[in-house]
C-alpha cells in the first residue's frame, strides 16, 4: 500500500474519540514526529475518505508535504494569518488549528471555481475561526503592513507531485514555466507590502523547479528587503541541500514517501506600522434571543469570539478577527443554519452547536453499522427528543437529527 497520510480536524480534547471512531471501522494509523495531529495509515480495510471521521470531517486526507507550510509559518494560539492562494484549504484549515478558536485564518483563492471546493472543506472539517475570499493575490485590496502571519503557497509547475501525477513534467516543462515564475514574483511582491512589520512569511512550492524555488527565494531577499529565516529540517522528514549557496536555511523535500516540496521563509524588517483603519459595518442582522431560544439544545458559547448573524434566512458565524477586513471586501463565514419562521435550524454537520453528550441532548451510538444505517436513511427512536437533537458516537458530538413524530433521522447527506 502507498504510503498515505491525513490530520486531525477537531478540538485536541477529541483527538482519541477520533482516533477511536477510526479503529473502530478496522483503521490504524502511528503519529508521525514533526506534528502531534499529523498520522501516517497503517491499516486501511477501505478506502479512507469513505471512513465515518472523513464523512463528518473529522480528518482531512493530505500529503505529509503539504502539512509543512503552515507548521513552518508556525503562528501561535491568537494570531491572525493570511492564506493567500488557499484552495482546496488542506493548509488553510491546519492554520486554523494552530491558531485556535482565538485566532483568524483568511483563505483567499483567486479562481471563483476552486473557490467552492475550499468552503466546502472548511466547513466539512467545522473550521469556524476562518473568513474565505476571492480576489487576485497580486492585487490583493488588504491593507499594507497589517498580517502578522503568511502563508504564500502561489500556483507552480507542480513537479514535486509527478510519482501521482506525471502529466505535470509534459504540461509544465521547463521552457513554459516562465508564466508562472513572474506570477510568483508579483504575489511574493504583494506579500511583501502585506506582512507587518517584523512578520512572518513563508513561501512553499509543490515543485524542485529552481526557478520557483531557490532563484524566488533570492528574490525575495535581494529584492523586496526580506529577510531570510532558517527552517529547521522537520522530524522524521529528509531533505535535500538548496540549489544556491545563497539561499541557506530553506528546505527542499524531494522524494521519499511525500510529495517534493519547497519552503522558505522571511521575517519583515522593523519600521511603522498601519494607519488606523475606520472599522467596517457589522454585516447582517444578529439572531435574536427568541430565535436563539428556538433550538433549545444549541450551545452557543461553544462558539469562538465573533457574531450570529443572518443574512436573509441563512444564518453565519463571523469571527471576531473579521473586524480587521477592510470595507467593501467580500468575504464569507461558515454557515451555521437557517431561520425558518422565526426557528433556528442549525447545518445537520454544525457539532460545535452541540452540547455535551446526555440521555436528554441527543441518540449516541456506539456501533459503526448503526451509524452507517443512519447515514443510508434508516430511522432510530426519537423518543423524548427535542427537535433537533444530537448525534453522536460514544460521546463524540457527529451533528443534528431531525425528530419527526417519534423518529430521528439524519438529514446532512
Amino acid at each position: 500500500m502507498a504510503k498515505r497520510w491525513f490530520r486531525l480536524c477537531c478540538t485536541a480534547d477529541e483527538d482519541a474519540r477520533v482516533l477511536g471512531l477510526l479503529a473502530a471501522e478496522g483503521f490504524a494509523a502511528e503519529p508521525e514526529p514533526f506534528w502531534d495531529g499529523a498520522f501516517a495509515l497503517t491499516r486501511e480495510p477501505a478506502a479512507l475518505g469513505s471512513s465515518l471521521a472523513a464523512h463528518f470531517g473529522f480528518i482531512y486526507i493530505q500529503d505529509r508535504s503539504s502539512m509543512l507550510p503552515p507548521l513552518a509559518l508556525a503562528p501561535p494560539p491568537g494570531a491572525t494569518c493570511l492564506d493567500l492562494c488557499a484552495s482546496p484549504g488542506g493548509k488553510t484549515g491546519l492554520l486554523a488549528r494552530l491558531v485556535g478558536p482565538t485566532g483568524f485564518v483568511l483563505g483567499n483563492e483567486p479562481s471563483r471555481d476552486r473557490l467552492a471546493t475550499l468552503r466546502m472543506n472548511l466547513a466539512r472539517t467545522g473550521a469556524l475561526n476562518v473568513a474565505t475570499s476571492s480576489f487576485s493575490g497580486e492585487d490583493a485590496p488588504l491593507p499594507d503592513a497589517a498580517w502578522p502571519w503568511i502563508l504564500l503557497d502561489p500556483p507552480c509547475s507542480g513537479w514535486g507531485t509527478a510519482d501521482k501525477h506525471p502529466k505535470v513534467l509534459a504540461l509544465w516543462r521547463e521552457d513554459k514555466v516562465g508564466p508562472l515564475v513572474g506570477l510568483q514574483r508579483k504575489l511574493l511582491a504583494r506579500t511583501a507590502r502585506l506582512l507587518a512589520p517584523g512578520g512572518r512569511l513563508v513561501y512553499s512550492t509543490c515543485t524542485t523547479n529552481p526557478a520557483e524555488n531557490e532563484d524566488q527565494a533570492a528574490f525575495a531577499a535581494q529584492e523586496l528587503g526580506l529577510a531570510p529565516l532558517p527552517l529547521a529540517p522537520p522530524p522524521g522528514v529528509e531533505v535535500r541541500d538548496p540549489s544556491r549557496p545563497d539561499t541557506p536555511g530553506v528546505l527542499r523535500v524531494e522524494g521519499g514517501d511525500g510529495q517534493g516540496f519547497f519552503l522558505a521563509a522571511f521575517a519583515r524588517p522593523a519600521g511603522p506600522g498601519p494607519a488606523p483603519a475606520e472599522p467596517a459595518p457589522p454585516l447582517g442582522r444578529d439572531l435574536t434571543e427568541a430565535e436563539r431560544a428556538s433550538c433549545p439544545l444549541a450551545a452557543w458559547d461553544r462558539l469562538p469570539p465573533g457574531r450570529v448573524a443572518a443574512f436573509g434566512d441563512k444564518v453565519f458565524f463571523l469571527h471576531a478577527g473579521t473586524g480587521l477586513l477592510p470595507p467593501g471586501l467580500r468575504w464569507q463565514g461558515c454557515s451555521l443554519g437557517r431561520v425558518k419562521a422565526g426557528r433556528f435550524v442549525p447545518e445537520p454537520r454544525a457539532r460545535v452547536l452541540l452540547p455535551p453528550c446526555s440521555p436528554e441532548s441527543g441518540y449516541d451510538v456506539s456501533d459503526p453499522a448503526q451509524l452507517r444505517r443512519l447515514l443510508s436513511g434508516q430511522a432510530v427512536s426519537g423518543a423524548g427528543l427535542p427537535d433537533p437533537a444530537g448525534l453522536f458516537f460514544r460521546g463524540l458530538p457527529l451533528g443534528w437529527l431531525r425528530i419527526k413524530g417519534k423518529r430521528a433521522l439524519w438529514q446532512g447527506g
